[in-house]
């Protein structure tokens, strides 16, 4: 029996309404396979500026440090976008990510048969994708100074200073390559090193990790904007991807459009391993706080609850339970149970958020039991 605290900030929009049925996934496992889950609400995004002034309490911080994994929804909205950029609610996401130590974000890609046709690519480009982005998370152009000044002859001029050191890249860079161990053994670097010298630093030093640590792994270097056309044109060849924190923002967005909605996709945001060997973790899906869809029950949850199987793996080390919810979503989209975003023209019934977590649940309650 596994013993766990975990930290759910639900956040803005449609994040409350996502994370309740991550939370219905979570109360699942731990009834189906006798573990203890003490799930613990706290707030963060635009939520926690209207309760506490700030996107980011000092108490949520605390609590996410002492746990053992953090389950997210999504942050901002309309509501808070005239208040300043310092204090508004995408900089609690920025501060919990730095504040927890998370720089490595995971990011999956798979497309399955049943949602090929999902996708505005053709079913010969995107079935049977399965890629794994590797974003850096506290680096980068997004951490770096900003400043915003006057001048008389240009009205304003604005500055966002992007900064990576060696030790950033070689982190990182180092999650990937043993990913790509367990998977098809293929890593590609995503940098822009015909312009940008911190793009000339990463790709100097991911080759020497990849020679001197990696040389088992097969290993190439990209510019980012052959990347974003290769990733359309050609994304079975991809296996692992790592790259700057803006180049993976973006990138995995447009690698939404290979399973047919960004509302599918998870990720978890990993720091160093702890004492005992666990990794904190941040899982959340990808998408943001879709505040024009909020409280409709439409939202699509999947994404959050294939988060949740990153939980359990990445955080609690239970891989045949992971495997399970994995397996439940499975099914629950071979068998036509989707929200509207994804289904298929073929099918007359589209699923409420609540009603495709039931779903998945059920499955869950009634699947096999996890090996030991």
């Amino acid at each position: 029996m596994t013993q766990a605290t975990i930290t759910v900030l639900p956040g803005d929009g449609i994040g409350p309404e996502i994370v309740e049925q991550g939370v219905r996934v979570l109360r699942a496992v731990a009834a189906r396979y006798g573990h203890t889950f003490d799930l613990r609400e706290a707030l963060i995004g635009g939520a926690a500026i209207d309760a506490c002034n700030v996107p980011l309490p000092t108490d949520t911080l605390a609590q996410c440090r002492a746990s053992h994994a953090v389950l997210l929804g999504a942050v901002g909205g309309p509501k808070w976008d005239t208040i300043p950029a310092e204090i508004r609610p995408e900089r609690g996401l920025l501060a919990i990510r730095k504040g927890l130590g998370l720089y490595a974000n995971i990011r999956p890609v798979a497309v399955p048969a049943e949602l090929a046709e999902a996708s505005t690519l053709k079913r010969s480009v995107v079935e049977g994708v399965d890629l794994v982005v590797i974003r850096e998370l506290t680096g980068g152009i997004y951490f770096g100074e900003k400043s915003l000044t006057s001048d008389d002859a240009y009205g304003e001029i604005a500055t966002d200073l992007c900064t990576y050191s060696t030790a950033e890249i070689v982190r990182v860079v180092r999650v990937a390559a043993e990913l790509a161990r367990t998977r098809r053994n293929k890593l590609t670097s995503v940098d822009k090193a015909n312009v940008l010298e911190t793009s000339r630093l990463w790709r100097r030093v991911a080759a020497r990790v990849m020679a001197e640590e990696f040389p088992d792994v097969g290993y190439e270097h990209m510019l980012v904007d052959a990347c974003a056309m290769h990733l359309i044109r050609r994304p079975l060849d991809f296996d692992v991807i790592v790259t700057e924190n803006m180049f993976g923002d973006i990138l995995t967005d447009e690698a939404s459009v290979l399973a047919g909605s960004i509302g599918l996709l998870p990720s978890a945001s990993l720091g160093d391993a702890r004492a005992g060997g666990e990794r904190l973790g941040l899982y959340e899906p990808i998408h943001g706080s879709a505040p024009d869809i909020a409280g409709q029950g439409i939202a699509n949850p999947i994404g959050t609850i294939l988060s949740v199987a990153l939980l359990l793996r990445h955080s609690l080390g239970l891989e045949s339970e992971a495997a399970a919810v994995e397996q439940a979503v499975a099914r629950a989209i071979a068998d036509g149970s989707v929200t509207g975003d994804v289904v298929s023209p073929k099918r007359t019934r589209v699923y409420s958020t609540s009603d495709v977590g039931a779903v998945i649940v059920e499955q869950i309650e009634h699947g096999a039991a996890a090996t030991r």
